[in-house]
């Protein structure tokens, strides 16, 4: 599993040369699509479905139009699933969280959804895309793109002033984003004192939601992300840490997935994503990984309070972080009718949590926002629901396992282009991670560029160790990069 996504691609310039890089980069990702049996394309009959769906979509009664919604996106993003509006309700907050209503254009059994349950999710690395939907959908006629009318899921959920939620219910609604923002503005307007009271909101709010997560036990991994360069005949990468919004903005889905998933769990009906609580096997040998990296972890300190404490911009942090995701592994899907699962938790967030919040992303997430309005109006869960709860899971989980092998083997190539024609030349690294079977094999991080690697060396990999490291191997085609230890 790759630590770090490619954010996106970044062109220097429009010369020839950089036309010509772009397209092997293009033509790397298509031979990973090839390999995956992944396409952006769609069956003609799929696309006629959907063209006849966005002609006539099923629309709500209620007019919410009047409701000041933004989206809050990476600038290129066109698959807008929220929209968002905060206000002040007493002491506390009242949060409008607008998701695009895919059941209003895809029927149970039609081509578009056969489609979807094949793909299960949109797969994404660096500047591709094989969406979950067709474009006339998921970039057009669903896509709560601004100054459009759009049927939606509308959630509203109540938060006292300590940020904690006190009331969700989510019922159709026809909604207006008023505009479509990114989050480099909406930070700076933040910062600036520019922004509306709903921003200003965002980031009171968010802030309080995150002091929640850390008071609950809940842990996010700080992975810095990355974005890819293409200019000339190079490739360059370089590390992107998060603003503060955007950890801001993913409470308030976090806080909606919350909101879903105690619907459904007092219900006894729902589809849940958890993760199971962290082998205290993994956990001591973490103690032992910070140790090798001279950090601090107290015995007394709980995991999710030492994460917090990481600063990834240091190497040995960084090295740690990396080691931190074998605790976040194991995450899946369980769906229930008539009992609550044994384990419904989501470990990471000490929680029970659902996915509810990208339906033109996610297959689950219509399905679990169904069930949602179903119970906020006091009808029946839909048959068409109810009969997929037990397959669903599985679905779901392969989709998630593909889209992992996708972004990694996106990576690897972007990695490898990144090198290409430096094979023989010496870089400072750390070494982030050994394999404890064969402890001269292991995991680096250069300074210079931001790349992770195989390692090998003729003795015991240095955990944690600033090292020379030459590589001996990058390979475009075949998407491998190797050092060994200088």
């Amino acid at each position: 599993m790759p630590s770090n996504r490619v954010v996106h691609v970044r062109p220097a310039g429009d010369s020839e040369s950089d036309r010509v890089a772009a397209e092997g980069l293009r033509q790397g990702i298509a031979a990973i699509q090839a390999d995956l049996k992944v396409s952006p394309d769609f069956p003609p009959e799929v696309e006629e479905a959907a063209a006849a769906a966005a002609a006539a979509p099923r629309l709500p009664d209620l007019d919410r139009t009047d409701i000041p919604f933004v989206t809050i996106d990476p600038p290129s993003s066109m698959d807008l699933d929220q929209a968002l509006h905060i206000e002040r309700d007493r002491d506390g907050y009242r949060v409008h969280y607008a998701i695009a209503d895919v059941a209003a254009f895809v029927a149970p059994g039609d081509p578009i959804d056969l489609e979807a349950h094949r793909r299960g999710e949109t797969l994404y690395g660096a500047d591709s895309k094989v969406p979950l939907h067709p474009k006339v959908l998921s970039e057009g006629a669903a896509s709560l793109l601004p100054e459009q009318v759009r049927p939606a899921l509308l959630w509203t959920i109540r938060c006292d002033d300590t940020g904690e939620g006190t009331d969700v219910q989510v019922e159709r609604a026809l909604v207006r984003s008023t505009a479509k923002l990114d989050y480099e503005s909406v930070q700076r307007s933040i910062d600036d004192g520019s922004a509306s009271e709903s921003l200003q909101l965002l980031a009171e709010l968010g802030a309080k939601r995150l002091e929640r997560e850390a008071a609950r036990g809940g842990v996010s991994l700080p992975l810095p992300e990355q974005e890819v360069t293409v200019a000339g005949d190079s490739w360059s990468l370089e590390f992107r840490t998060l603003l503060p919004v955007e950890n801001w903005n993913a409470q308030i889905s976090l806080l909606t997935g919350f909101g879903a998933a105690s619907l459904m769990v007092y219900a006894r009906v729902g589809l849940l994503r958890t993760l199971p609580p962290p082998d205290p096997h993994d956990v001591q040998r973490l103690h032992r990984t910070a140790r090798a990296l001279g950090i601090e972890w107290p015995a007394e300190q709980l995991y999710p309070d030492f994460i917090r404490s990481l600063d990834p911009r240091k190497p040995q942090h960084a090295a740690m972080v990396n080691a931190c995701t074998r605790l976040l592994r194991g995450s899946g899907y369980v769906g229930f009718d008539g009992e609550v699962p044994a384990e419904p938790q989501h470990a990471a967030l000490a929680s029970e949590y659902a996915h509810v919040t990208a339906p033109l992303r996610r297959l689950g997430d219509r399905f679990a926002g169904e069930i949602c309005v179903a119970l906020c109006a006091g009808t029946e869960v839909p048959m068409w629901v109810l009969s997929e709860l037990h397959d669903l899971p599985k679905v779901l989980s392969e989709s998630g396992h593909r889209a992992h092998q996708y972004e990694g083997a996106v990576l690897d190539l972007v990695e490898a282009g990144v090198l290409q024609g430096r094979v023989g030349e010496t870089f400072d690294a750390v070494v982030v991670d050994v394999d404890e079977k064969s402890p001269t094999r292991g995991v680096l991080t250069l300074q210079e560029p931001a790349v992770e690697g195989p390692v090998s060396s003729a003795t015991a990999l240095p955990l944690g160790t600033d090292v020379q490291a030459r590589l001996v191997a990058a390979d475009v085609a075949t998407r491998k990069v190797a050092f060994e230890l200088a």
